[in-house]
Protein backbone atom coordinates (compact mmCIF):
# COMPACT_ATOMS: atom_id res chain seq x y z
CA UNK A 1 0.00 0.00 0.00
CA UNK A 2 1.24 3.51 -0.76
CA UNK A 3 0.92 5.67 2.60
CA UNK A 4 -0.23 9.06 0.91
CA UNK A 5 -1.77 11.26 3.97
CA UNK A 6 -5.05 13.29 2.75
CA UNK A 7 -4.47 16.49 1.31
CA UNK A 8 -5.31 18.42 4.67
CA UNK A 9 -2.65 16.59 6.60
CA UNK A 10 0.91 19.12 5.48
CA UNK A 11 3.53 16.56 6.88
CA UNK A 12 4.27 12.92 5.58
CA UNK A 13 5.71 9.73 7.30
CA UNK A 14 9.48 10.24 8.61
CA UNK A 15 11.14 7.37 9.42
CA UNK A 16 14.21 8.00 11.80
CA UNK A 17 16.56 5.58 13.32
CA UNK A 18 15.56 5.78 17.60
CA UNK A 19 19.52 7.75 17.96
CA UNK A 20 18.65 10.53 16.01
CA UNK A 21 15.26 10.95 17.73
CA UNK A 22 16.84 10.89 21.07
CA UNK A 23 19.54 13.73 19.73
CA UNK A 24 17.03 15.98 18.23
CA UNK A 25 15.29 15.89 21.60
CA UNK A 26 18.41 16.10 23.68
CA UNK A 27 19.67 19.07 22.11
CA UNK A 28 16.02 20.60 22.42
CA UNK A 29 16.23 20.10 26.08
CA UNK A 30 19.05 21.32 26.41
CA UNK A 31 18.17 24.82 25.41
CA UNK A 32 16.20 25.27 28.46
CA UNK A 33 19.43 24.31 30.23
CA UNK A 34 18.88 20.89 30.97
CA UNK A 35 20.71 17.87 30.55
CA UNK A 36 20.38 14.03 30.62
CA UNK A 37 22.27 12.49 33.27
CA UNK A 38 23.72 9.10 31.54
CA UNK A 39 24.52 6.76 33.81
CA UNK A 40 22.28 7.40 36.72
CA UNK A 41 19.57 4.96 37.87
CA UNK A 42 16.52 6.04 40.63
CA UNK A 43 16.67 2.87 42.73
CA UNK A 44 13.87 3.36 45.56
CA UNK A 45 11.26 6.59 46.09
CA UNK A 46 8.96 7.94 49.10
CA UNK A 47 6.14 10.49 48.34
CA UNK A 48 4.56 12.81 50.91
CA UNK A 49 2.08 15.27 50.89
CA UNK A 50 4.19 17.32 50.01
CA UNK A 51 6.57 15.65 47.22
CA UNK A 52 8.52 13.01 46.61
CA UNK A 53 11.91 11.90 47.91
CA UNK A 54 14.17 9.79 45.45
CA UNK A 55 17.43 7.69 45.69
CA UNK A 56 19.41 8.02 43.32
CA UNK A 57 22.76 6.06 42.09
CA UNK A 58 24.89 7.82 39.92
CA UNK A 59 28.77 7.88 38.74
CA UNK A 60 29.32 10.09 42.19
CA UNK A 61 27.60 7.37 44.37
CA UNK A 62 24.09 7.54 46.30
CA UNK A 63 22.20 10.77 45.68
CA UNK A 64 18.80 12.13 47.34
CA UNK A 65 16.95 14.09 45.47
CA UNK A 66 13.42 16.38 46.91
CA UNK A 67 10.88 16.80 44.22
CA UNK A 68 7.37 17.73 43.81
CA UNK A 69 6.27 15.28 41.08
CA UNK A 70 7.78 12.26 40.11
CA UNK A 71 7.36 10.66 36.87
CA UNK A 72 8.37 7.11 35.48
CA UNK A 73 9.23 7.15 31.61
CA UNK A 74 11.90 3.80 32.81
CA UNK A 75 10.45 1.55 30.21
CA UNK A 76 9.16 -1.82 30.47
CA UNK A 77 10.93 -3.27 33.57
CA UNK A 78 10.03 0.55 35.26
CA UNK A 79 11.51 1.19 39.00
CA UNK A 80 8.68 3.69 39.26
CA UNK A 81 5.73 1.39 38.45
CA UNK A 82 6.86 -1.51 40.70
CA UNK A 83 7.38 1.03 43.86
CA UNK A 84 3.65 2.00 43.01
CA UNK A 85 2.32 -1.35 43.11
CA UNK A 86 0.93 -0.82 39.57
CA UNK A 87 -1.09 -3.73 38.22
CA UNK A 88 0.97 -4.43 34.79
CA UNK A 89 -1.90 -7.17 33.37
CA UNK A 90 -1.59 -8.49 29.78
CA UNK A 91 0.43 -11.07 28.43
CA UNK A 92 3.51 -12.16 26.39
CA UNK A 93 4.04 -13.70 22.71
CA UNK A 94 5.41 -16.90 22.80
CA UNK A 95 7.42 -16.26 19.64
CA UNK A 96 10.95 -14.70 19.91
CA UNK A 97 12.25 -12.04 17.11
CA UNK A 98 15.31 -10.76 15.86
CA UNK A 99 16.32 -6.99 15.05
CA UNK A 100 19.18 -5.95 12.93
CA UNK A 101 20.42 -2.70 10.91
CA UNK A 102 21.53 -3.99 7.60
CA UNK A 103 21.77 -2.78 3.80
CA UNK A 104 19.60 -5.19 1.38
CA UNK A 105 20.35 -4.97 -2.07
CA UNK A 106 17.15 -5.55 -4.23
CA UNK A 107 15.37 -3.10 -6.69
CA UNK A 108 12.69 -2.40 -4.13
CA UNK A 109 11.99 1.76 -4.20
CA UNK A 110 14.06 3.64 -1.48
CA UNK A 111 11.29 4.52 1.42
CA UNK A 112 9.20 1.66 1.39
CA UNK A 113 8.46 -0.74 3.49
CA UNK A 114 8.21 -4.75 3.31
CA UNK A 115 6.17 -6.92 5.27
CA UNK A 116 5.93 -10.91 3.81
CA UNK A 117 4.84 -14.29 6.45
CA UNK A 118 4.35 -17.60 5.71
CA UNK A 119 1.30 -19.39 7.38
CA UNK A 120 0.84 -22.95 7.77
CA UNK A 121 -2.93 -23.46 8.84
CA UNK A 122 -3.82 -20.19 9.38
CA UNK A 123 -0.42 -19.51 11.95
CA UNK A 124 2.51 -17.35 11.12
CA UNK A 125 5.40 -19.73 11.32
CA UNK A 126 7.96 -17.61 9.38
CA UNK A 127 8.23 -13.26 8.96
CA UNK A 128 10.60 -10.82 7.48
CA UNK A 129 9.48 -6.77 8.04
CA UNK A 130 11.71 -4.48 6.43
CA UNK A 131 11.28 -0.80 7.85
CA UNK A 132 13.44 1.41 5.55
CA UNK A 133 16.12 3.99 7.19
CA UNK A 134 17.72 6.81 5.66
CA UNK A 135 20.41 6.01 3.92
CA UNK A 136 20.34 3.90 0.19
CA UNK A 137 18.64 0.32 0.86
CA UNK A 138 19.55 0.75 4.44
CA UNK A 139 16.26 -1.05 6.76
CA UNK A 140 15.64 -1.82 10.34
CA UNK A 141 14.68 -5.74 9.70
CA UNK A 142 12.73 -7.89 12.19
CA UNK A 143 11.94 -11.42 11.99
CA UNK A 144 11.56 -14.58 13.60
CA UNK A 145 14.45 -16.51 15.33
CA UNK A 146 15.75 -19.73 14.49
CA UNK A 147 16.08 -22.27 17.16
CA UNK A 148 19.81 -22.00 17.44
CA UNK A 149 19.26 -18.40 18.87
CA UNK A 150 16.21 -18.66 20.80
CA UNK A 151 16.46 -17.60 24.90
CA UNK A 152 15.39 -19.40 27.88
CA UNK A 153 12.14 -18.90 28.65
CA UNK A 154 11.50 -15.96 31.17
CA UNK A 155 11.37 -16.64 34.87
CA UNK A 156 7.82 -16.41 37.26
CA UNK A 157 7.51 -12.59 37.40
CA UNK A 158 9.14 -11.34 34.64
CA UNK A 159 8.16 -8.89 32.15
CA UNK A 160 9.84 -10.84 28.68
CA UNK A 161 9.98 -7.53 26.77
CA UNK A 162 12.43 -6.05 24.71
CA UNK A 163 15.98 -6.59 23.73
CA UNK A 164 17.49 -9.74 25.13
CA UNK A 165 21.65 -10.49 26.00
CA UNK A 166 21.86 -13.82 24.44
CA UNK A 167 23.60 -14.29 21.55
CA UNK A 168 22.89 -11.25 18.65
CA UNK A 169 21.73 -12.68 15.28
CA UNK A 170 25.02 -12.46 12.25
CA UNK A 171 24.68 -12.21 8.50
CA UNK A 172 23.71 -15.73 7.97
CA UNK A 173 20.49 -15.51 9.80
CA UNK A 174 19.20 -12.19 8.20
CA UNK A 175 20.32 -14.34 4.74
CA UNK A 176 18.63 -17.16 5.29
CA UNK A 177 15.04 -15.29 5.96
CA UNK A 178 15.40 -13.41 3.41
CA UNK A 179 16.59 -16.55 0.78
CA UNK A 180 13.26 -17.49 1.84
CA UNK A 181 10.35 -14.69 1.82
CA UNK A 182 12.32 -11.46 0.11
CA UNK A 183 9.72 -10.97 -2.77
CA UNK A 184 12.92 -11.18 -5.22
CA UNK A 185 16.45 -12.23 -4.63
CA UNK A 186 18.26 -9.90 -2.19
CA UNK A 187 21.52 -9.82 -0.32
CA UNK A 188 22.08 -8.36 3.18
CA UNK A 189 25.05 -6.96 3.92
CA UNK A 190 27.12 -4.06 6.28
CA UNK A 191 25.08 -5.18 9.35
CA UNK A 192 25.72 -2.40 12.23
CA UNK A 193 23.69 -3.67 14.87
CA UNK A 194 21.50 -7.03 15.67
CA UNK A 195 19.67 -8.10 18.80
CA UNK A 196 17.26 -11.32 19.86
CA UNK A 197 14.11 -9.50 21.53
CA UNK A 198 10.30 -10.13 23.18
CA UNK A 199 7.23 -8.57 22.71
CA UNK A 200 4.80 -8.66 25.98
CA UNK A 201 1.83 -6.37 25.81
CA UNK A 202 0.63 -4.93 29.05
CA UNK A 203 -0.86 -1.60 30.44
CA UNK A 204 -1.37 -0.41 33.62
CA UNK A 205 -4.36 0.24 36.07
CA UNK A 206 -3.36 3.23 36.58
CA UNK A 207 -0.90 6.45 35.40
CA UNK A 208 -1.08 8.60 38.97
CA UNK A 209 -0.83 7.93 42.22
CA UNK A 210 -0.47 10.79 44.36
CA UNK A 211 2.24 12.48 42.99
CA UNK A 212 3.71 9.89 41.05
CA UNK A 213 3.47 9.11 37.48
CA UNK A 214 4.10 6.80 34.88
CA UNK A 215 4.70 7.23 31.49
CA UNK A 216 5.49 5.24 27.97
CA UNK A 217 6.65 1.63 28.47
CA UNK A 218 6.62 2.34 31.90
CA UNK A 219 2.89 2.68 31.52
CA UNK A 220 1.84 0.35 28.64
CA UNK A 221 4.06 -2.06 26.31
CA UNK A 222 3.42 -3.70 23.23
CA UNK A 223 4.22 -4.64 19.44
CA UNK A 224 6.24 -2.76 17.99
CA UNK A 225 3.96 -3.03 14.97
CA UNK A 226 3.16 0.35 13.46
CA UNK A 227 5.69 2.43 14.93
CA UNK A 228 3.30 3.41 17.48
CA UNK A 229 5.85 3.16 21.34
CA UNK A 230 7.12 6.31 20.77
CA UNK A 231 4.35 8.41 19.68
CA UNK A 232 2.66 6.94 22.20
CA UNK A 233 5.27 7.62 25.27
CA UNK A 234 5.73 10.97 23.89
CA UNK A 235 2.36 11.79 23.70
CA UNK A 236 1.83 10.81 27.11
CA UNK A 237 4.26 12.75 28.16
CA UNK A 238 3.38 16.04 26.31
CA UNK A 239 -0.43 15.45 28.03
CA UNK A 240 0.92 15.48 31.16
CA UNK A 241 3.76 18.06 30.92
CA UNK A 242 1.43 21.12 30.14
CA UNK A 243 -0.91 19.94 33.03
CA UNK A 244 1.81 19.66 35.46
CA UNK A 245 3.39 23.29 34.54
CA UNK A 246 0.68 24.70 36.06
CA UNK A 247 0.71 22.28 39.00
CA UNK A 248 4.14 23.36 39.66
CA UNK A 249 3.33 27.09 39.30
CA UNK A 250 0.09 26.72 41.34
CA UNK A 251 -2.35 27.58 38.73
CA UNK A 252 -3.82 24.06 38.21
CA UNK A 253 -7.41 23.23 39.48
CA UNK A 254 -7.67 20.58 41.55
CA UNK A 255 -8.73 18.03 38.98
CA UNK A 256 -6.35 18.63 36.46
CA UNK A 257 -4.01 16.35 36.72
CA UNK A 258 -6.49 13.51 37.36
CA UNK A 259 -7.26 13.88 33.96
CA UNK A 260 -4.01 12.53 32.68
CA UNK A 261 -5.03 8.96 33.75
CA UNK A 262 -8.55 9.68 32.62
CA UNK A 263 -7.40 11.00 29.12
CA UNK A 264 -4.11 8.56 28.10
CA UNK A 265 -4.90 5.40 29.33
CA UNK A 266 -7.63 5.04 27.34
CA UNK A 267 -5.23 5.43 24.31
CA UNK A 268 -3.30 3.21 25.80
CA UNK A 269 -5.70 0.58 25.84
CA UNK A 270 -6.27 1.19 22.15
CA UNK A 271 -2.96 0.95 21.03
CA UNK A 272 -2.26 -1.97 22.87
CA UNK A 273 -5.07 -4.04 21.03
CA UNK A 274 -4.61 -2.33 17.76
CA UNK A 275 -0.75 -3.34 17.70
CA UNK A 276 -1.54 -7.23 18.60
CA UNK A 277 -4.16 -7.35 16.05
CA UNK A 278 -1.92 -6.29 13.49
CA UNK A 279 1.35 -8.18 14.82
CA UNK A 280 -0.94 -10.77 14.24
CA UNK A 281 -2.75 -10.61 11.18
CA UNK A 282 -0.74 -7.30 9.21
CA UNK A 283 -2.69 -4.22 8.98
CA UNK A 284 -6.68 -4.53 8.77
CA UNK A 285 -7.19 -1.48 6.23
CA UNK A 286 -10.76 -1.54 4.76
CA UNK A 287 -10.37 -1.47 1.02
CA UNK A 288 -13.06 1.62 1.21
CA UNK A 289 -11.16 3.66 3.73
CA UNK A 290 -7.32 3.42 3.32
CA UNK A 291 -7.09 6.82 4.54
CA UNK A 292 -8.51 6.33 7.59
CA UNK A 293 -6.27 3.75 9.07
CA UNK A 294 -3.34 5.95 7.60
CA UNK A 295 -4.70 8.59 10.04
CA UNK A 296 -4.94 5.87 12.83
CA UNK A 297 -1.32 5.35 12.58
CA UNK A 298 0.00 8.95 11.97
CA UNK A 299 -1.92 8.71 15.57
CA UNK A 300 -3.64 11.74 14.35
CA UNK A 301 -7.59 10.13 15.38
CA UNK A 302 -6.54 10.30 19.21
CA UNK A 303 -9.23 12.20 21.27
CA UNK A 304 -10.23 12.40 24.13
CA UNK A 305 -14.12 12.80 23.98
CA UNK A 306 -15.22 11.64 27.67
CA UNK A 307 -12.21 13.91 29.39
CA UNK A 308 -13.58 15.83 32.26
CA UNK A 309 -11.50 18.62 31.37
CA UNK A 310 -13.18 19.34 27.86
CA UNK A 311 -16.59 21.13 27.18
CA UNK A 312 -18.88 22.96 25.05
CA UNK A 313 -21.82 25.28 24.71
CA UNK A 314 -23.58 24.69 21.43
CA UNK A 315 -26.97 23.79 20.11
CA UNK A 316 -28.81 22.65 17.09
CA UNK A 317 -26.14 22.39 14.02
CA UNK A 318 -24.20 24.61 15.19
CA UNK A 319 -20.31 24.04 14.49
CA UNK A 320 -21.06 20.27 13.92
CA UNK A 321 -18.98 19.84 11.42
CA UNK A 322 -16.04 21.44 13.31
CA UNK A 323 -13.74 19.52 15.82
CA UNK A 324 -15.35 18.48 19.10
CA UNK A 325 -14.08 19.05 22.61
CA UNK A 326 -11.07 16.56 22.89
CA UNK A 327 -10.57 16.03 19.05
CA UNK A 328 -7.57 17.28 17.46
CA UNK A 329 -7.69 20.73 16.72
CA UNK A 330 -7.15 20.88 12.66
CA UNK A 331 -4.94 22.85 10.65
CA UNK A 332 -5.84 25.34 7.75
CA UNK A 333 -3.57 27.53 5.60
CA UNK A 334 -5.01 30.78 4.31
CA UNK A 335 -4.66 33.49 6.70
CA UNK A 336 -3.68 36.70 6.83
CA UNK A 337 -2.11 39.23 9.08
CA UNK A 338 -1.14 42.90 9.13
CA UNK A 339 2.12 43.71 7.60
CA UNK A 340 2.74 40.02 7.24
CA UNK A 341 2.95 39.80 3.02
CA UNK A 342 2.94 35.94 2.93
CA UNK A 343 -0.09 33.55 3.79
CA UNK A 344 0.20 31.50 8.11
CA UNK A 345 -0.99 28.31 8.31
CA UNK A 346 -3.02 28.26 12.08
CA UNK A 347 -0.73 25.57 13.47
CA UNK A 348 2.03 28.79 13.38
CA UNK A 349 0.08 31.07 15.31
CA UNK A 350 -0.82 27.95 18.32
CA UNK A 351 1.68 27.91 20.99
CA UNK A 352 3.26 25.13 22.69
CA UNK A 353 2.70 26.01 26.37
CA UNK A 354 -0.41 28.16 26.76
CA UNK A 355 -4.01 27.98 26.11
CA UNK A 356 -5.11 29.75 22.42
CA UNK A 357 -8.54 31.48 21.92
CA UNK A 358 -9.44 31.53 18.70
CA UNK A 359 -12.70 33.78 18.13
CA UNK A 360 -14.82 33.80 14.58
CA UNK A 361 -16.22 37.22 13.65
CA UNK A 362 -18.20 37.95 10.76
CA UNK A 363 -19.39 41.56 11.50
CA UNK A 364 -18.01 44.67 12.92
CA UNK A 365 -19.94 44.28 16.08
CA UNK A 366 -18.79 40.68 17.08
CA UNK A 367 -15.11 41.95 16.11
CA UNK A 368 -15.17 45.04 18.42
CA UNK A 369 -16.30 42.79 21.19
CA UNK A 370 -13.45 40.35 20.87
CA UNK A 371 -10.70 41.97 22.44
CA UNK A 372 -12.18 42.41 25.95
CA UNK A 373 -13.55 38.63 25.74
CA UNK A 374 -9.43 37.40 25.17
CA UNK A 375 -8.53 39.94 28.08
CA UNK A 376 -11.40 38.13 30.72
CA UNK A 377 -10.20 35.02 29.63
CA UNK A 378 -6.76 35.48 29.76
CA UNK A 379 -7.00 36.35 33.80
CA UNK A 380 -8.86 33.94 34.12
CA UNK A 381 -6.36 31.67 33.04
CA UNK A 382 -3.37 33.30 35.26
CA UNK A 383 -1.39 34.93 31.76
CA UNK A 384 -1.23 31.36 30.75
CA UNK A 385 -3.97 32.30 26.84
CA UNK A 386 -3.02 33.99 24.13
CA UNK A 387 -5.82 35.02 22.07
CA UNK A 388 -6.52 35.57 18.10
CA UNK A 389 -9.82 36.99 16.86
CA UNK A 390 -10.15 35.22 13.10
CA UNK A 391 -12.34 37.59 11.26
CA UNK A 392 -14.65 36.18 8.22
CA UNK A 393 -13.54 37.44 4.42
CA UNK A 394 -14.67 41.28 4.41
CA UNK A 395 -14.68 41.92 7.93
CA UNK A 396 -13.35 45.05 8.96
CA UNK A 397 -10.59 44.52 11.80
CA UNK A 398 -11.06 46.34 15.05
CA UNK A 399 -8.87 48.96 16.12
CA UNK A 400 -6.20 47.01 18.36
CA UNK A 401 -5.60 43.25 19.47
CA UNK A 402 -4.32 40.30 17.09
CA UNK A 403 -6.13 39.40 13.99
CA UNK A 404 -6.28 37.19 11.56
CA UNK A 405 -7.94 37.22 8.08
CA UNK A 406 -9.34 34.20 6.91
CA UNK A 407 -8.85 35.26 3.47
CA UNK A 408 -9.89 32.06 1.29
CA UNK A 409 -12.47 30.47 4.03
CA UNK A 410 -10.06 27.73 5.09
CA UNK A 411 -11.02 28.45 8.65
CA UNK A 412 -14.76 28.55 8.43
CA UNK A 413 -14.50 25.42 6.65
CA UNK A 414 -12.33 23.48 8.58
CA UNK A 415 -14.01 24.51 12.11
CA UNK A 416 -17.64 25.14 10.82
CA UNK A 417 -16.99 28.47 11.91
CA UNK A 418 -20.06 30.85 12.35
CA UNK A 419 -20.31 34.53 13.50
CA UNK A 420 -19.45 34.81 17.00
CA UNK A 421 -18.31 31.22 17.74
CA UNK A 422 -14.74 30.23 19.66
CA UNK A 423 -12.62 27.73 20.06
CA UNK A 424 -10.19 26.91 22.97
CA UNK A 425 -6.89 25.11 21.71
CA UNK A 426 -5.27 23.27 24.54
CA UNK A 427 -1.29 23.58 24.61
CA UNK A 428 -1.36 19.99 23.34
CA UNK A 429 -3.21 20.72 20.24
CA UNK A 430 -6.50 19.75 21.58
CA UNK A 431 -10.23 21.22 21.79
CA UNK A 432 -10.95 22.00 25.05
CA UNK A 433 -13.70 23.80 24.72
CA UNK A 434 -16.13 25.33 22.15
CA UNK A 435 -18.95 27.56 22.26
CA UNK A 436 -21.69 29.02 19.58
CA UNK A 437 -21.88 32.19 20.52
CA UNK A 438 -19.20 32.38 22.63
CA UNK A 439 -20.05 34.64 25.76
CA UNK A 440 -17.31 35.28 29.07
CA UNK A 441 -20.03 33.19 31.88
CA UNK A 442 -19.36 29.89 29.79
CA UNK A 443 -16.02 30.71 29.10
CA UNK A 444 -15.19 31.37 32.14
CA UNK A 445 -16.72 28.28 33.92
CA UNK A 446 -14.85 25.93 31.54
CA UNK A 447 -11.55 27.86 32.68
CA UNK A 448 -12.33 26.70 35.82
CA UNK A 449 -11.96 23.08 34.91
CA UNK A 450 -8.01 23.79 34.33
CA UNK A 451 -6.96 26.57 36.15
CA UNK A 452 -6.99 27.24 39.79
CA UNK A 453 -9.53 30.23 41.13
Amino acid sequence: MQLDLPAEVPYKFVALPQYETERILTGYLAQFGTGIERGTELTSFEQDAGGVTAQLAGPAGPEQVRAGYLIGCDGAHSTVRAGLGLDFAGGAFSEQYMLADVVVDWSRPDGIGVRAQHQTDGTTDDLLVCIPLPGHHRYRVSMLVPPELASEPPGPGEVPHGLGGGRAPELKHIQAVLDRLAPEPAQASQLRWSSVFRISHRIVDHYRRGRVFVAGDAAHIHPPTGAQGMNTGIQDAWNLGWKLALAVQGTASAGLLDSYDAERRPVGQEVVGQTVRDARTGFDAAPDDPAAMLLREAQLLVGYPDSPVVGEDVSGGQLAAGPRPGQRAPDCGGLRRGAVSFPLRLFEVLHPRWHTLLLYAADERQAAGAGALIEAAARRAHGQLRGYLILAPGTPPPGSGPALDDAGGQFRAAYDAAGGCGYLIRPDGYVGYRASPLDEPGLVAHLATVFAA
